[in-house]
Parts: structure tokens; C-alpha cells; sequence
């Protein structure tokens, strides 16, 4: 056995904590550390392109692609059922702006908007369905639908560095979110539409209302340990991307659609609308990660007062800025 008065024994547990034995006795704990990007920008890259160096890097870290999955399959767990409990327990004006929402924001038309019409209509008119899905159903969607809080929180918290939040400081933000996310959603028609101003003046509200609403979902659920400012580069990129993601939509969506439920019928609209999600939390997860840089800018920076500095290849985890 070894002599263990005579040396220091290092202890590893995983990657996030250190405990060293010292020949007294005493235990020293490390703080936890960021992990290592799973891409590092090579030599000339960071000579002569930084911007683009960290930009990489930054997508590495937060792994674009796995969050956006697991938003895209949150989101898709959680539309279905609240889709249903609208449409059962929703009064009949509140379903046809539910459809009207859908309707413009993917641009559906044909089969495909008949289909989304038979489901939030139909479930409404059948007694049973909202007897069985009164409050049973509002308890299932919710819980479900908090899964996408949850991944969207840990999205952002990998967007800036930040360790996991405990429960008691995230349980009420996620309902609060989906609570909001749901009415801004059920409202996206007439705001596209300005409340009857028209498309133009509708699409600068649209811009607008998503910029803030970006803004202030990534404060909610990062418990404000991120100040506003910021904040404000990142919901600026999403919101920009969502709505031209919204406006491709109608181009693309209604025809891949239709053409999907006359091949593969109700499975066809299943694949349409998970890849539509994908691509969707794609740009939502890119422009959060690419906000968290361009806030570390130099120029931004100190306009926006953002901690820490940019210029360091690794950055650590930043502080609470009330």
C-alpha cells in the first residue's frame, strides 16, 4: 500500500470538480470549469479572421444541432396536446384565431389547413372530449410543454457559459414562459397584420414584438443572472431569423405539406412539421449563441457593459449583473 502521509493523492470526479489531499488532512475543492470547446480555431484563423474564430467556437460549445433537436422534439410534444385542449376547451373565436395564427404563420393552405381546421374545430363540438380533457388535460400539456421551457433554459445557459439553475429558482419560469409564449402565439395574427393596418406596417410590429419577447425570455430564464443590455444583440438576431424563417414558410411549407399527406397521410404532416421545427430552433439556437459574442465585442461591449473579456479564447462563466 502506499505510503499516503507522504504525497498529495489527486481525486477526479468527472470533469467539473477537483479534491486534493493535502499530507495534514485538509481537502481543497475546485471550482467548477468551463468545458473545452470541441472546436478550436487554428493559428491564422484567429490572426486573421477573430470574429469568425469565436464565432465557431461558440457554436461547438453550445452544440447547435443537438439543442435545436431537442427543442424541435420538445415543442412538438407539447404543441399536439395544447392543440387539443384549445380546441376542446377554447371558446369558438379564440379557435378560429388559433387557426388563423397557424394558417399565417406557416402560410397552410389545401388539405393541410383543413386538416389543422378538422382538429381545433372538431375537438370543440364533442362534450366528451372536453369532459375528458378538462383538467386532466390542461395538467398534461403543461407539464409537457415545460419540457421546452427547460430545454430552452439550458440552451441559453450554454449560450453563456452559465451553470445549471437550481429548481426552485426555474420551476415558476418555465410556466410563466409557456404561459406568455402561448398567448403571444394565439395573437400572431392580427399582429402580422398590424390589427388591420396591413402586411408592411404588420410586419414592423411583428419585428418588434419578437425582439422583446426574445429580450425578455432570455433574462426570464436565466433568472437574471445576465443584465438586459447584453441580452439585446442576441434577441435582435432570433427574432430577424424567426421571421424570416416565418416568411420562407409560406413559400415552402403548404406544398411540402400537402404533397407529404397525399403520399403518407397523417405521418407525412408529422415529418413536415418536426423538420420545419428543426430548422426553426436552429436559427433560434444560433442567434442566441452568436448574441452572446457579438455582446463581447469589443465596440458592443462597452456599450452594452457586458462582463468579462471578449478577447479571452475561453471564456468562463459569467456573474450575476443586476
Amino acid at each position: 500500500m502506499p505510503d499516503l502521509l507522504g504525497c498529495p493523492i489527486l481525486l477526479m470526479e468527472g470533469n467539473r470538480s477537483r479534491q486534493a489531499l493535502s499530507a495534514e488532512g485538509a481537502v481543497t475543492v475546485s471550482e467548477p470549469r468551463d468545458k473545452p470547446p470541441r472546436f478550436t480555431a487554428p493559428a491564422w484563423m484567429r490572426k486573421y479572421t477573430p470574429l469568425l474564430g469565436r464565432v465557431l467556437e461558440q457554436f461547438a460549445r453550445v452544440n447547435v444541432l443537438d439543442c435545436a433537436t431537442r427543442l424541435a422534439a420538445q415543442a412538438f410534444l407539447g404543441a399536439i396536446p395544447a392543440i387539443f385542449v384549445i380546441g376542446a376547451l377554447a371558446p369558438d373565436w379564440m379557435r378560429k384565431q388559433l387557426v388563423s395564427t397557424i394558417s399565417g404563420t406557416l402560410g397552410l393552405t389545401g388539405p393541410a389547413l383543413d386538416q389543422v381546421r378538422s382538429v381545433v374545430h372538431n375537438s370543440g363540438e364533442d362534450t366528451t372530449t372536453i369532459a375528458s380533457t378538462g383538467v386532466v388535460g390542461v395538467v398534461v400539456t403543461l407539464l409537457s410543454a415545460t419540457a421546452c421551457s427547460r430545454a430552452l433554459q439550458r440552451t441559453c445557459e450554454r449560450a453563456w457559459h452559465l451553470p445549471k439553475a437550481g429548481a426552485r429558482l426555474a420551476a415558476w419560469r418555465w410556466v410563466v414562459w409557456l404561459l406568455v409564449w402561448l398567448a403571444a402565439l394565439l395573437f400572431q395574427g392580427p399582429i402580422q397584420q398590424a390589427f388591420g393596418a396591413g402586411p408592411v406596417l404588420g410586419a414592423v410590429v411583428s419585428l418588434i414584438s419578437g425582439i422583446l419577447l426574445w429580450w425578455w425570455t432570455q433574462h426570464l430564464l436565466l433568472g437574471g443572472r445576465v443584465a438586459w443590455l447584453p441580452l439585446l444583440p442576441g434577441a435582435v438576431l432570433v427574432a430577424v431569423g424567426a421571421t424570416l424563417i416565418s416568411w420562407g414558410s409560406r413559400f415552402y411549407v403548404p406544398r411540402a405539406l400537402n404533397h407529404s399527406l397525399e403520399q403518407f397521410g397523417g405521418l407525412g404532416l408529422v415529418f413536415v412539421l418536426l423538420s420545419w421545427l428543426i430548422m426553426f430552433f436552429v436559427v433560434v439556437t444560433m442567434g442566441i449563441a452568436l448574441g452572446y459574442v457579438m455582446a463581447h465585442e469589443h465596440l458592443l461591449a462597452h456599450r452594452l457593459g457586458t462582463p468579462g473579456d471578449p478577447r479571452e479564447p475561453g471564456p468562463t462563466p459569467q456573474r450575476a449583473r443586476q
